[in-house]
C-alpha cells in the first residue's frame, strides 16, 4: 500500500517551486490563485525571498503548503495513495490530497493558521528545542517537573523529540535534559510554542473557521497527528485538525500504525526530504520515496 506524506513548517528554501512553476502550467495558474487568494505575491517570496522572508510563519505555512499540494497535483495519474499523512501543517496537504478540502478552502484555513499561530505567539515569549538521545518516556517525565509551561511538541522518531513551551521553562528543560544524559538539548530558532497550552488562543480563532468550512469524505484514509491512526469521518477529521494545535504531534506512532496498517511505502511529497529521513529511523526496512516534478525517486 502506497503512503503519502507531507511535511510542515521548516522545510521551506529560497527557490521552491520555482521548478512547477516554470514547467507545469496547471502549477502556474494554481500559483496566481494563491496570490489573489492570500492577498500578497507569495510566488514572489517563494521563489526570490530571503531565509529571514521565508521563515516568518505567515509566508512559511503557505509556502510550503503551495509547494505540497501542487506538486501532488502536477504528478497526475501516478498520484495514487492509499493512505495520507501530515507532518503539522502538513495535514492540510494531505487533506488537499485525499479530497477532503478543495484546495481554495484548505489554503485559507492555512492562512488563517499561520496568522492565528503568529497572534499567539506574540502574546509571551516562548520557544521549542530538540532533545536528541533520550526515550521519550524519560523526556517528558523531565518536563512535568519544570515550573512553568514546557510540554513534548513532536515525536519525530526515536530519540528525536522536540519540546515546547515558556522560554525560561525551555531553558531549565534543556540543562535538565543534558543532566539526564541527552545527546544534545538545542533551543530552535522559532517565535513560538507551537503544540502547546500557549495555541489556545489559536485553536480558539482556528476552531472557527475549520467549522464553518465544507469537509468531504476523503477517497483514503488520513493518519492525523492527534489519534495517530485511520481517520475517514469528516467530522472527525475537524475535531483532531482543531486538537492538533495544542496537542503533540505523534509523527513516530502515526507511522507506526501505517506500517501495521499495511503501509509498503512512503512518498514524501512537498520541499525537501525531512519526513523520508524519519521514516527511515522510525522503521529502517520502510521504503522511502522523494516525488519530483520528474516524478518520483526512491531515497
Amino acid at each position: 500500500m502506497n503512503a503519502y506524506v507531507f511535511p510542515g513548517q521548516g522545510a521551506q528554501f529560497t527557490g521552491m517551486g520555482l521548478d512547477l512553476y516554470e514547467n507545469a502550467a496547471l502549477a502556474k495558474e494554481l500559483f496566481h490563485t494563491a496570490n489573489e487568494l492570500l492577498g500578497f505575491d507569495i510566488t514572489k517570496i517563494m521563489f526570490e525571498g530571503t531565509k529571514d522572508e521565508l521563515k516568518q510563519t505567515n509566508v512559511t505555512q503557505p509556502a510550503i503548503f503551495l509547494h505540497s499540494v501542487i506538486l501532488s497535483k502536477v504528478l497526475g495519474d501516478t498520484f495514487q495513495p492509499d493512505m495520507v499523512a501530515g507532518h503539522s501543517l502538513g495535514e492540510f496537504s494531505a487533506l488537499v490530497a485525499n479530497g477532503t478540502l478543495q484546495f481554495e478552502d484548505a489554503l485559507q484555513l492555512v492562512a488563517k493558521r499561520a496568522q492565528a499561530m503568529q497572534k499567539a505567539c506574540e502574546l509571551q515569549p516562548s520557544t521549542m528545542a530538540a532533545v536528541l538521545g533520550l526515550e521519550d518516556a524519560a523526556v517528558a517525565e523531565a518536563c512535568a517537573t519544570i515550573d512553568g509551561v514546557v510540554v513534548p511538541a513532536n515525536y519525530n522518531c526515536p530519540g528525536q523529540l522536540v519540546i515546547s513551551g515558556e522560554v525560561t521553562a525551555i531553558e531549565k528543560a534543556c540543562e535538565l535534559m543534558k543532566e539526564k544524559g541527552a545527546r544534545r538539548a538545542l533551543v530552535l530558532p522559532v517565535g513560538g510554542a507551537f503544540h502547546s497550552p500557549l495555541m489556545e488562543p489559536a485553536r480558539e480563532e482556528l476552531a472557527a473557521a475549520i467549522e464553518a468550512t465544507t469537509f468531504h469524505t476523503p477517497s483514503c484514509p488520513i493518519y492525523q497527528n492527534v489519534p495517530t491512526t485511520a481517520v475517514t469521518a469528516p467530522e472527525e477529521i475537524k475535531k483532531n485538525l482543531i486538537a492538533q494545535l495544542t496537542a503533540p504531534v505523534k509523527w513516530t506512532q502515526s507511522v507506526q500504525q501505517m506500517l501495521a496498517d499495511g503501509a509498503t511505502s512512503f512518498t514524501e511529497v512537498g520541499p525537501g526530504k525531512v519526513l523520508c529521513g524519519l521514516v527511515k529511523k522510525i522503521d529502517k526496512t520502510a521504503t522511502t520515496i522523494s516525488a519530483t516534478i520528474e516524478g518520483v525517486a526512491q531515497s
